[in-house]
Order: C-alpha cells, then sequence, then structure tokens
C-alpha cells in the first residue's frame, strides 16, 4: 500500500510527464496511432496528438505494453505523418466538463459544440468512464414512467431506473419512436425535475436533422441534451458518444437530483466500430467478427443505470438498436437482452400494415413491470387488464394461423369475435398518430374497450369485481 508520500511523488512525476511531448509514430493504421519508446503510461488515458501543421486532436489510450503504445484518435487520423505526429500523454483519463446548461445545446461525440453557439461550459470534471454504483447503495425501481404510448405503458411499462432497449430493424420506424418518447415522456408529479440526454451515433445528417427540428418544433429542446455523431465524423468517435452522454446523465441525476431519460441509438453502430478497432488491432474475433468483450464493454454502458438510496436522482435507459436482417439471436441484441431487464420487439409486418409504432407485444417485455403499476402507481386494473390483453392477442395469432389454413368463413362465432378484437386492438390500441399523447388513464380504457368485443366468460385473467366495473365500457 503506497504511502502518502509516494503518491505525491507519482502525481509529481505524472505532472512532469504530462509536459514531455514525443515525436515520430512507429504505424498508423485507421484511427489508430502506434507511438514506440515512451515512458510507462496508462490504460485509457487521455492523449494529446499534435499534427504536422500544430493542431491539436484528443486520443485515448487503447493499448498500453512496454514496447508500444496504441492510441485511438477521435478526429481521425487524417493529414498525419509518422514523422510529423507528436503526441503528450496527460497522466489522466478522458474527462468531459459538466452542467446543467448543457441542457438545449446539440454537441458532438466528444461533448463539444455542434449547434454554432460557442463553446460548451461545464463547471466539474467528470470521467467519461463514470464511477461504479456500489450495488448495495442501489435502490430497486419502482416508479412509472410515462411515455405517452399505449402499447409501451400498457403492455411493456418504462421503470425510472431501468434499462429497457428497443430491438428494431433498417428502415422502421424507430427514430420516430424516439423523437415522441423524449418529447412526451413524463414522471407525473414531477415533470420539472424530468429531463432526456439523447446520444444519437452513425447517423445520416437528414436523420439528425429530424431530431434537431423535432424537439425544437415542440419545444422541448431546452429540457434536452443532444450527443449527435454522424455517419460522416470518424468512426471512432461512436466508441466515446454513449460514455460521454452518461457521463452528463449521471452529473444530472446524481448530482442535480433530476430523473433523466438516457435514449441511445443506434447501439449497433456503436458495435460496429467496436469490431472495426479490433480487426485493425488483429485480435481473434468472437461472434460474427465481433470481439470477445463485447458483452463486458455493453455491460459497462448499460449499468450506469439506476437509482441510488439516499438520493433523488434517477438514471433511466432506453437504447435503440438494429437488428440486421431482422435477427433478434444477432450477437448485439442477443447479448443486450441478457443485461437489460426486457426489450421492446418492432415487426416489419406491423409497419407494412400501416401501423405505428409497429411494436409487437408478444416477444416484447418488461421485467420490472410489476413492480411499478397497480394501485397508487398508475391504476389498480392494470395488471390483470395487461394479463389479459396478452392472453387475448396471443389467441388471436393462433386463429389468424387457423385462418390461413381453413380460411375465414370456416371460423366459430368465437373465433371471429377474436379476429375482431385483434383488429381493434392493433388499428385502436397500438396504432396512434406521431403527435399523440396518450395518459395512462386513456391507455387503459383504450384496453377495456378492446376487450368489450370479446365475450365476458373468455376474461379469465380479471376478477369478477373488475369485470363488473370496467366491462361493456
Amino acid at each position: 500500500m503506497k504511502t502518502n508520500t509516494e503518491s505525491l511523488m507519482a502525481q509529481s512525476d505524472r505532472r512532469l510527464l504530462s509536459g514531455r511531448e514525443y515525436r515520430g509514430a512507429s504505424r498508423i493504421d485507421g484511427p489508430l496511432v502506434y507511438m514506440r519508446n515512451t515512458h510507462p503510461v496508462g490504460f485509457g488515458e487521455l492523449v494529446e496528438v499534435v499534427t504536422p501543421d500544430g493542431k491539436r486532436r484528443s486520443g485515448q489510450v487503447l493499448d498500453t505494453s512496454d514496447e508500444v503504445v496504441v492510441v485511438q484518435v477521435f478526429e481521425g487520423t487524417d493529414n498525419l505523418t509518422l514523422p510529423g505526429t507528436g503526441m503528450r500523454f496527460m497522466g489522466e483519463p478522458l474527462t468531459l466538463p459538466v452542467s446543467e446548461q448543457m441542457l438545449g445545446r446539440v454537441m458532438n461525440g466528444l461533448g463539444k459544440s455542434r449547434d454554432g453557439s460557442g463553446t460548451v461550459h461545464g463547471f466539474a470534471e467528470r470521467d467519461v468512464n463514470g464511477e461504479p454504483i456500489n450495488p448495495t447503495a442501489r435502490e430497486y425501481p419502482r416508479d412509472f414512467i410515462q411515455t405517452g404510448i399505449s402499447v409501451i405503458d400498457g403492455m411493456t411499462t418504462l421503470i425510472q431506473g431501468q434499462k429497457l432497449p428497443i430491438f428494431s430493424g433498417n428502415g422502421l420506424d424507430h427514430n420516430q419512436l424516439a423523437a415522441q418518447i423524449a418529447r412526451q415522456a413524463k414522471v407525473r408529479g414531477s415533470e420539472g425535475d424530468f429531463c432526456i440526454v439523447f446520444a444519437a451515433m452513425g447517423v445520416k445528417y437528414d436523420v439528425a436533422r429530424f431530431f434537431i427540428d423535432s424537439f425544437e418544433e415542440t419545444g422541448v429542446l431546452d429540457n434536452v441534451a443532444l450527443f449527435l455523431s454522424l455517419a460522416d465524423d470518424p468512426s471512432i468517435e461512436r466508441t466515446i458518444t454513449p460514455k460521454t452522454a452518461l457521463t452528463l446523465a449521471e452529473h444530472l441525476a446524481f448530482d442535480k437530483g433530476k430523473q433523466v431519460l438516457v435514449i441511445m441509438t443506434d447501439m449497433t453502430n456503436y458495435c460496429e466500430s467496436l469490431r472495426e478497432i479490433g480487426t485493425m488491432r488483429g485480435e481473434i474475433p468472437s461472434r460474427k467478427g465481433y470481439p470477445g468483450y463485447l458483452y463486458s464493454n455493453l455491460a459497462e454502458i448499460y449499468e450506469r443505470s439506476g437509482k441510488i438510496s439516499g438520493r433523488s436522482g434517477s438514471i433511466t435507459q432506453l437504447p435503440i438498436l438494429s437488428m440486421p436482417n431482422d435477427d433478434i439471436s444477432h450477437p448485439v441484441p442477443d447479448l443486450t437482452g441478457y443485461i437489460t431487464e426486457g426489450q421492446i420487439v418492432f415487426e416489419r409486418g406491423m409497419q407494412a400494415r400501416g401501423i405505428y409504432p409497429p411494436i409487437n407485444c408478444l416477444p416484447s417485455l418488461s421485467r420490472l413491470m410489476k413492480d411499478g403499476i397497480g394501485e397508487g402507481m398508475t391504476r389498480d386494473d392494470h395488471p390483470h387488464l395487461a394479463n389479459q390483453l396478452f392472453a387475448s392477442y396471443s389467441h388471436v395469432k393462433d386463429v389468424q394461423n387457423l385462418a390461413s389454413v381453413i380460411g375465414e368463413e370456416e371460423l366459430t362465432t368465437l373465433d371471429q369475435q377474436y379476429l375482431e378484437f385483434g383488429n381493434f386492438f392493433e388499428k385502436q390500441f397500438v396504432n396512434q398518430r406521431f403527435d399523440e399523447d396518450r395518459s395512462i388513464e386513456q391507455t387503459l380504457d383504450l384496453g377495456w374497450e378492446a376487450l368489450g368485443k370479446l365475450p365476458s366468460e373468455e376474461l379469465q385473467r380479471l376478477t369478477d369485481e373488475e369485470i363488473a366495473e370496467h366491462y361493456g365500457r
């Protein structure tokens, strides 16, 4: 164990060495720069890269050994030359200056201004890698977040402190849903303390413009901090974007007491950048060419959510990822499902039928839903109503499969009623306008209206009292 004197000497050595500049890289490979004959540096250490024309870029130590140090340059390695590249190792991790004034700003993946409103100022420096939450200090999530989306609020309820990913696919409406949730989400009773941190990775310019315009037009931009890493930005920047966004979220939640919802899209682009870096480094690939540490890397991000006992703030995560070829067994959604507390699954067929949002509630799940709904939280009939809707819609799928074989005209009267229920459920309960914000009471009443298409004896997951009170509305 180090004494105080040894610690002070080590800090002094780091300060002296941080002023030393090394010249002449041994290799440049994509966003990676290799430098030999340096002093001992730490993994994840912040690096100042000096270009041949004297400009400075930010980097981070990706690998370190006695022979060579590998640095990933966030702004890319364009115009760098082997003899003209310089490096200063700063002796500290990459940090982000954070403050409440970052709400309402549009920034790049490193937290630098992208909106033309001047430098982004922060009043405290925070390590972008975050500080682990003591498991014994975690508070169990129980408070309901109203998104205004019936199929989410009613069937896969989002709870404060939860991490609930959205599994989508290329060309589906996940960007529209992300923007709608950012506009509408609220914790009832504490709206003033609620804010959004929005991180977009590898998105096209028109998609980024859509998010900004959507927030500006509805007047919620002042309560949103946007971190945008565009498709034409260096891909290496995508690997730091979720970390900078979560660093600000931790400051707002645990220092300022706010209820923070972090929306991250698209996590698949983030994982693709990890795979690209791993390939450049010559790492032994795992499933589908992704690095073997993909699970632990995703866990580092997803586990930066939750509530801490004794503090009023919370971080709730809603990561969005596109499944290549709509394959839910692909490594990115597969590993994400192991780490998070459920999933919301998009269905391409529902979007083809004109249903928005195209969420299939049957494979969707919110594992914390049962503890955040019911009397005193949403409404006393919510748990049983949701169970009945799940069971009834599941039977609809069986009837549809039967009808595809024998034809609808051969179905029994009861099966015809189930088809009528399924049509109402999809067209009225699941489907809603992009600008429609439904309260939880409207959502539950719509659920009862849908069940009204079925005979009362089919409602086996509801109590007699609930049926008597609500049935036939």
